[in-house]
């Protein structure tokens, strides 16, 4: 669901994956009656470790730029990678390829079949009464406006909840705007609710009888870059047309609605999009694997996306994550270290448009899923990370607790609530999957997240190699735990 030294939702069910697409990009899902500390802020580390085989891979971390290197050789060589797109096929084509010389086994594609999408042109100007151009992007998946576009009244909402307060028939004709602040945190907390407009704002407007739908980007940039992502039609509902307003546009016509409700004049806007369906195109989830010692079976999957949005090159969300989940596994096959289970990388594809590979996977493994002792993934940018937090499982606690003090050296900390691992692994921690999260410094991955500025020049290389150095230790010290990290080993 990214960031850096310029630093930088809940369970869903199968048969909801758009719902599980904002899914714990945000890092924490508050709970109380877990007593672990809380580290509020990353700081630099004083980077050893007395511990040797730790020591070994953090050194190699911290003398290299894995991360960083794979990075941009990804982000430069293929730029944006929508799913379903050429770009994520040649990005598949890459990944096979980069594990193999990263020394990865058993590498392979597993295809999988999405419908895809094509933004297109897309633009708005307010027509009365102070006439002047808005700058949108469609929402993934929208349909397009008639040709000539949709010129109407527009109501003003302050929030998601107003609209959904609104009469049904109050709309008849016109165009919803929903305004409503996204608030910045460490953790990205502020994501879940102000994303209930973006996922499903078209619908519960079209209930009302809206034509279309505007929305402030789910973001806390004040740049004028609008920010897409994938929304929702809810079935048996006509569907209409939405777009993303960049904040600062966002911010001007909350003022005109200011104005207009002192002056009582109507705030009519033309809106034109031009987004195609593209019909059923190939994606799929590219695997490769550091084989176990002693306990080959048993499985730890660490994850990342391989596909992006269109708008930016794709390098905070999630271009980073690839580079440091194959960083870190880099780091454990360069120090000659033999881990007892298998450390299994997934690079998932077509993240964005609804965990399509998280859901692929889960099914294409369900026979195996008792032998996945543990899964997380990396998706919350460059970061460096601060906090390690647990799953459901009291086991993923106790070990939590145990290992914490291997992780000080990084500045990172124990932290407090449940993680369900990151949003592709939500279908195998609701499959009964063990899960853990490395969190990520998050203050600033909404200014980024699914714009055109997100691109490589935002990564700090340091935060990289506290990443790399990060995962590297906690493969390692689970692939070597004594605990199956389940509470109840006969289930």
């Amino acid at each position: 669901m990214l960031i850096f030294s310029r630093s930088l939702l809940l369970a869903t069910a199968l048969s909801l994956p758009l719902l599980g697409a904002c899914k714990d990009k945000t890092q924490s899902l508050p709970k109380n009656e877990v007593s672990l500390q809380v580290e509020t802020s990353a700081k630099t580390p004083p980077q050893t470790s007395t511990h040797p085989e730790i020591k070994k891979l953090a050194d190699l971390a911290f003398a290299n730029h894995y991360a960083y290197d794979i990075t941009r050789d990804l982000t430069t060589k293929l730029g944006p990678r929508q799913a379903g797109s050429r770009s994520e096929a040649q990005a598949r084509r890459w990944a096979l390829k980069t594990m193999r010389e990263i020394g990865l086994v058993k590498v392979h594609n597993e295809p999988f079949k999405i419908n895809g999408w094509a933004r297109g042109r897309a633009s708005a100007q307010v027509i009365a009464p102070y006439p002047q151009p808005l700058r949108l992007t469609a929402l993934g998946g929208s349909v397009a406006t008639p040709r000539g576009g949709i010129t109407a009244p527009v109501v003003y909402f302050r929030d998601y909840e107003a609209l959904l307060a609104a009469p049904m028939g109050s709309l008849d004709g016109k165009i919803a705007y929903i305004s409503g602040r996204m608030k910045k945190d460490i953790d990205g907390k502020g994501y879940g609710p102000a994303n209930r407009k973006r996922r499903n704002g078209a619908s519960e407007a079209a209930r009302r009888g809206a034509v279309a739908t505007l929305i402030r980007s789910v973001g806390t940039d004040s740049h004028r870059m609008p920010h897409t992502g994938q929304m929702r039609y809810a079935d048996g509902i006509k569907k209409i047309p939405i777009a993303a307003l960049s904040n600062p546009d966002a911010d001007q016509l909350d003022r005109i609605f200011e104005l207009t409700e002192q002056n009582g004049k109507e705030v009519r806007i033309k809106m034109v999009l031009s987004t195609r369906d593209l019909g059923e195109r190939p994606s799929g989830n590219v695997i490769g694997e550091i084989r176990g010692a002693t306990k080959p079976d048993e499985i730890i999957l660490i994850g990342a996306h391989l596909d992006s949005w269109d708008e930016g090159t794709g390098a905070i969300d999630d271009g980073a994550g690839v580079g440091i989940v194959l960083g870190a596994a880099k780091a454990l096959i360069d120090s000659g270290l033999k881990p007892k289970r298998t450390i299994r990388v997934v690079l998932f594809g077509s993240e964005e448009i609804g965990l399509k590979g998280g859901f692929a996977y889960a099914k294409a493994h369900r026979d195996e899923l008792d032998k996945h002792v543990l899964a997380s993934e990396s998706d919350f940018g460059a970061g460096r990370v601060y906090g390690l937090q647990p799953g459901k499982y009291e086991a993923v606690k106790d070990f939590v607790r145990a290992q914490a003090p291997q992780f000080a050296f990084l500045g990172i900390k124990a932290k407090d609530g449940e993680t369900t691992g990151g949003p592709d692994i939500n279908p195998l921690n609701d499959a009964g999957v063990p899960t853990i999260r490395l969190n990520q410094d998050g203050t600033d991955y909404f200014d980024l997240h699914h714009t055109p500025d997100d691109t490589f020049d935002k990564i700090d290389p340091e935060a990289m190699q506290q990443n790399v150095a990060a995962w590297a230790t906690l493969i390692w010290l689970a692939s070597q735990a004594d605990t199956d990290f389940r509470d109840n080993q006969g289930e």
